[in-house]
Parts: structure tokens; sequence; C-alpha cells
């Protein structure tokens, strides 16, 4: 029914519960992406319950007529990379969407059906307005602390240095004067981001 599935594995399960839940965790900050659920402890816990992504869903097919994977990128696009439900969910969301006569197939010549929204969903969406409101802020949000949060300049920056460095020690070919250089280099360059504000 819905065409090719694209899978994604596991990627980007979040925390169940509300907002509150996320806003508790980290001595009160706002920390979404200790909870990514790519490893660890604890186990994983999906960021929207059943009924909560039914409704983002729901939202965005509102917003734009759409397909499963073209939704999957655009909650993805929403957080800045942050959070991709996968196909697992997505799939049988908009099944329970169809069902309940929220959403309908639009004709298309392609593999993927998209979807666009019904009457009686965007009444659904009306009844729901308030908690809608509240769930797309929470993607908002989590977009925006990564994008505040992201210093991937810094990151690709630092596996630079840390592989040109290692290359060279590793290599043997350096003079001891050579080495007391490339000493006096970083620590110049450690001096002067002390100094940044």
């Amino acid at each position: 029914m819905f065409g090719h599935m694209h899978g994604r594995g596991e990627r980007g399960r979040g925390p169940r519960g509300g907002w509150d839940q996320w806003a508790a965790h980290g001595k009160g900050r706002f920390d979404p992406f200790r909870h990514e659920g790519r490893g660890g402890g604890g186990g994983r816990r999906r960021m929207f319950d059943g009924g909560e992504l039914r409704l983002v869903l729901l939202r965005m097919i509102a917003d734009e007529p759409r397909h499963g994977y073209e939704l999957i990128k655009a909650v993805e696009e929403l957080t800045g990379g942050a959070y991709a439900p996968s196909p697992g969910m997505v799939y049988p969301a908009l099944t329970m969407l169809a069902e309940m006569e929220l959403i309908a197939e639009q004709p298309s010549e392609t593999a993927r059906k998209r979807f666009v929204v019904t009457a009686a969903g965007e009444a659904h969406l009306a009844d729901h307005e308030e908690q809608v409101v509240m769930l797309m802020a929470r993607l908002a949000e989590i977009g925006a602390h990564r994008a505040r949060h992201d210093r991937a300049p810094i990151r690709r920056a630092m596996r630079n240095l840390r592989d040109v460095v290692m290359d060279r020690v590793e290599a043997g070919d350096l003079s001891d004067d050579a080495v007391h250089e490339v000493a006096a280099l970083i620590d110049g360059i450690v001096q002067k981001i002390e100094r940044l504000k």
C-alpha cells in the first residue's frame, strides 16, 4: 500500500514521554542528544507515543502531500538531523491514519503513494490544535538546540590536526627540532583559543 519502505534500522529513536521528562534530564538542561538511543544502557525509548506521532504526520501531510520517506526526511530536517522516526514507526502510523479516514492516497503513477489530508483529518487537527502546536514546537526546539550546539567545523579541524600529527609521528621522519616546533605550534594554538571570547 505504501510502496518501498527504505529501511533505516532503528536510527534516531529518542525518549518516550512528555516534554517535561526531556527537560528533566541533564541537571535541568534540555539535552535530547543524550537520548538518541544509539548505544549504552537503559534501553531505547521513543520520542513520541503512537498518537503523538500520528498527529505530527497528519500535520505535515496537511501542510503538503507526502509519502512515507518524505515524512521521515521532513522530521529529520526539522530537528536538524537529530531525530528521524524509523519506517517501522511511520508506516503503521500512516496505515492507522488511512483507516481512520484522516488521510487518503493521492493518485500517482509511481510506486510511492503520497497522502493528502481529508476533511475529517483537518477537523481532527483542529480538535487537537493545542497538542499539535506543542508537538511541532518540540521538534523545532530539538532543531534549534542542535543548531546552537553543533560544532562540526571544530570537530573536523580537531580530526585533521590529530591525523596529520599522528601521521608525521608514526612516519618517524621528524627531527628533534621539528618535534619541538610542532609542540610549540600546538601550544601556541591552545593559548590563542584560551584568549578567545
